[in-house]
């Protein structure tokens, strides 16, 4: 029989049981999961990050979730990340709500996970699915993911972990010269990167609120 562990990360119980649910009862004749769960970022981190864990055959992380600030994790793609370094041969699974074009091409893009899920595209049937072409080496997006790639132009824009981090920060009431605390990067180069967000996302005034509104729009900001 092989054994595989997961790891699921949600905030909402409801959400971890039914992924549960359905992972139990796939080929339970010659598959074994050990289940590991976390209900946000601090305590994903927590398990991800512990000597004791042994590494994950495959997580599903859903995207937007409570932060763990103190460690610079705004997001189940910061987890991912995290995945990825520490244990490398994981499969990710990243399910969201947001359904721009933009924020899925940079999910693509940066993490380039084994599966991407609309939530709205998910069914028990559609998980099932999902996990079997995962577990068998195979990328999976759900329909509605495959359809906006399947339309998208080619000059699609797209922003990195510092500019998603900027616009939290902003979005917080964080002062533009007190950033660099937080991320480690020069404060000339957190000026640079705003205007550039402003021209990306066509704001032609001086206004953070019109940046972080429409940053919150694109689906760029949680």
């Amino acid at each position: 029989m092989i054994q595989n562990n997961i790891l699921i990360v949600d905030d909402h119980p409801f959400i971890i049981e039914g992924y549960k649910n359905a992972i139990t009862r796939y080929n339970p004749k010659d598959f074994e999961f050990f289940i590991s769960q976390a209900k946000d970022c601090k305590s994903a981190y927590d398990i991800i990050t512990n000597p004791d864990t042994l590494a994950f055959d495959i997580a599903f992380l859903d995207i937007s979730m409570p932060p763990y600030e103190e460690k610079g994790i705004y997001s189940g793609e910061d987890l991912a990340k995290l995945i990825n370094k520490t244990m490398p041969t994981c499969k990710i699974i990243l399910l969201t709500m947001y359904t721009e074009l933009l924020k899925i091409k940079t999910i693509i893009s940066t993490i380039n996970p084994n599966g991407l899920v609309i939530k709205n595209d998910l069914t028990f049937d559609e998980l099932l699915f999902a996990f079997d072409k995962v577990i068998n080496n195979k990328i999976y997006y759900s329909q509605s993911v495959q359809k906006m790639l399947d339309l998208a132009e080619k000059d699609t824009i797209e922003i990195d972990q510092f500019d998603e981090q900027i616009l939290f920060h902003l979005s917080k009431g964080t002062k533009l010269n007190e950033i660099s605390q937080y991320i480690p990067i020069s404060l000339g180069e957190i000026e640079r990167r705003k205007l550039n967000l402003k021209e990306l996302l066509k704001i032609e005034n001086d206004s953070d609120i019109d940046l972080i509104r429409e940053a919150k729009n694109q689906g760029l900001l949680f």
